[in-house]
């Protein structure tokens, strides 16, 4: 499977306000990742060449900041790095650029005065490591000298250094042509080396780099790095050669130098991208296998491509996690489950998604799974209402996708039974069943959860819409395994409360003036903000209205909500509106559930639409072309390069905001381009849900 590439040439190129927004990310498989931007600017903290997780998928740090090269031609010297500082960018080696390419890696191709050079870096899966590949071609009647100045750190990716400050002090040794640089606070070995040349250890600090990014967002934009010397390469006249420089860090550094051992050589270099081109290749040809009758085009396959960055593994723990987005969330239960069947399902990852659920079980506490997972597991935060829920939905879904019942009884039963009681006797930040039957819980506990001087910006605490649906649904689904697995007395109290909670959900929900749901009932007042989570009552297998009141739903929200590139998060009518996301965090807050454009939702609506409207094909053509591939043919070139951003301005014309990289805004649409749109349903759908019959 022939795999996706992006080209920019250098007309693109040399439009600079365009093209330092566009950013190109590759990721591990255990949380590291490297990114920058298409000139070679460092924009923003996050970006670097080694953002590697030292215990993994937690504890990303910032190793290896980027590379500048400069060439040596007779008594000239040409610079091709650039970094930007607060009164300018300096050297301006971007202007040697003629071509960046993201083919699936990115490369860059510079050319100055006779001499070419491609630059191609790669990251070898599970490793926390990162090999640059230099290929050279000199047309000149002279050698050539090609320098390579790496800038490191050994920051926290949420933090800069201040080397004032912070006391850092490398201590840099040689072992062979390996160059080995140690810090002690906080302890990790980097090691370094080139395949051809000399290493010339001449350390110096350059400070103050500044990114462009974080000033916009009101966050720390200073940061003072190290150069610890250059690697040197001689290119013969009318030659082209080949060279790489390899960099690996851990904490004490036996794995590094290990990584650094297994590419002795340019030829084992070229070998180990040959087999990461093939990991990817071998990724696409499954998932149309998988898929037989869906059709192989670039944006689709940049798509499936972008699941595979989300996923990664606690390989000591044998542990899976979904990194939310890059650069900067971690493992979010919420946005993990979400995303699962996008991700893991529709792609064919079932083992993945079965260790997910096995990973989640162990974090399991009163009924909760986590919010999020941090750095340290002992400093889990269980404040949501929602993501237990969505647990539950997908293990639906993973049944539907496998037939694996076997599992779910054997593993995950006694769990899914334990959620249900703790809901029902209440559980901790007051989540609790109500004498209607509907859950009660306690405020900033839905994915709308934003907070501006310790009050919310949109204040759920009651009965969110969204939650009742997953509440209804989860029971639903407990109905249908509890008959599955003989245990009727256990089935009749789910279906005794699902029946008690849709009754109260259409008496209470239903708003009779807008003809769709309030968005919230808390204390006797009701919530009409015209928000999107009302689409999750539509979207879910198991739903508490009629088809005509979806209908009407689905409506409404595509009338006042929906965008090219999602759904808004409140309608452009109301007061609380705020149509621009950006400034400072206060800022960014109000505005990120006040009508911020989430791409995600655009896969609960899609179902949402063509389960009220029927699947003929017109009406797929029509989800198709108006809700799914604005989104996929244009951002996947735009922000974040061959993935989708994580939100969009709600105004025109809804620019890309927050992480290049969203997992849900990836996962959703495709499951509801794959499921919905190109009816490939999973295999044991109907024998599934038959079951719940």
């Amino acid at each position: 499977m022939k795999l996706p590439t992006i080209n920019l040439r250098q007309e693109e190129l040399s439009r600079f306000d365009e093209a330092i927004q566009k950013e190109w990310l590759l990721t591990n498989g255990l949380g590291g990742f490297a990114s920058s931007t298409v000139l070679g600017i460092n924009t923003r903290k996050y970006h670097g060449l080694l953002v590697a997780a030292l215990n993994p998928p937690g504890e990303r740090r910032v190793c290896l900041e980027k590379l500048d090269e400069e060439i040596c031609i007779g008594n000239n010297t040409y610079p091709l790095g650039a970094n930007e500082f607060q009164n300018g960018i300096f050297p301006r080696g971007y202007i040697f650029l003629k071509e960046f390419a993201v083919n699936p890696f990115p490369k860059y191709v510079y050319a100055v005065d006779n001499v070419e050079i491609e630059k191609t870096i790669f990251i070898p899966h599970k490793k926390n490591a990162v090999i640059i590949l230099y290929e050279v071609g000199n047309k000149n009647d002279s050698d050539v000298k090609i320098r390579v100045y790496p800038l490191i750190n050994c920051r926290h990716f949420h933090s800069v250094t201040d080397r004032w400050k912070n006391s850092i002090e490398f201590v840099q040794r040689r072992e062979g042509d390996i160059a080995e640089l140690r810090a002690q606070f906080p302890k990790l070995a980097l090691a370094m080396k080139a395949t051809d040349g000399k290493y010339y250890a001449k350390g110096k600090w350059v400070d103050d780099v500044y990114y462009r990014e974080e000033a916009s967002r009101g966050e720390s934009c200073f940061d003072d790095v190290f150069q610890p010397g250059y690697f040197e390469t001689d290119v013969k006249a009318k030659r082209m050669d080949k060279f790489a420089v390899v960099f690996a860090v851990d904490k004490n550094g036996e794995n590094a130098l290990k990584v650094l051992d297994e590419a002795p050589t340019t030829y084992d270099v070229e070998k180990a991208l040959e087999e990461e081109i093939e990991r990817r290749e071998n990724f696409l040809t499954k998932f149309y296998e998988i898929h037989p009758t869906v059709s192989a085009v670039e944006w689709l396959n940049w798509v499936v491509l972008a699941t595979d960055s989300f996923i990664v593994e606690d390989t000591n723990a044998q542990q899976n996690f979904v990194i939310a987005g890059y650069h900067w969330f971690e493992s979010w239960g919420r946005d993990m489950f979400i995303s699962l069947p996008g991700l893991m399902l529709v792609t064919g990852r079932f083992e993945d998604a079965r260790r997910s659920f096995l990973t989640f079980k162990q974090y399991m506490k009163d009924g909760l799974i986590p919010n999020f997972v941090p750095d340290q597991p002992n400093q889990l935060a269980y404040n949501t209402a929602d993501a237990t829920l969505w647990y539950v939905n997908a293990v639906l879904q993973y049944l539907k996708y496998t037939g694996d019942f076997k599992f779910v009884k054997e593993q995950l039963w006694n769990e899914l039974k334990a959620i249900i009681e703790n809901y029902i006797k209440g559980t901790a930040f007051d989540i609790r069943v109500d004498s209607d039957c509907l859950l009660h819980h306690g405020p900033q506990l839905t994915w709308m959860d934003a907070i501006v001087d310790g009050k919310p910006v949109t204040p759920r605490g009651g009965k969110a819409v969204e939650v009742q649906a997953l509440w209804y649904n989860a029971l639903k689904i407990m109905e249908l395994l509890a008959n599955r697995f003989g245990e009727k007395s256990e089935a009749e109290k789910y279906f005794r409360l699902a029946e008690g909670a849709q009754k109260a959900f259409v008496e209470k929900f239903w708003n009779l003036e807008k003809n769709c749901l309030f968005d919230v009932i808390s204390e006797g007042e009701k919530d009409a903000s015209m928000r999107p989570n009302q689409i999750i009552a539509v979207s879910l297998d198991f739903t508490m209205l009629d088809i005509a009141k979806n209908e009407r739903i689905v409506d409404i929200v595509h009338r006042e909500l929906l965008t090219p590139y999602g759904l808004r998060t409140l309608a452009k009518s109301d007061s609380k509106y705020v149509g621009v996301y950006e400034g400072d965090r206060r800022k960014r807050d109000m505005a990120y559930h006040n009508g911020t454009v989430w791409a995600w939702l655009l896969g609960p609506f899609t179902t949402a639409f063509l389960k009220t409207k029927g699947y003929v094909e017109h009406r797929r053509e029509y989800a198709l072309k108006n809700f799914l591939m604005p989104l996929f043919t244009e951002q996947v070139y735009r922000a974040g390069l061959g993935t989708i951003s994580e939100i969009f301005d709600g105004d025109l014309p809804h620019t890309p905001r927050g992480c290049i990289a969203q997992a849900w805004s990836v996962a959703e649409p495709l499951r509801a381009y794959v499921e919905d749109v190109m009816q490939m349903r999973p295999a044991h759908e109907k024998e599934v849900l038959q079951s719940s019959s």
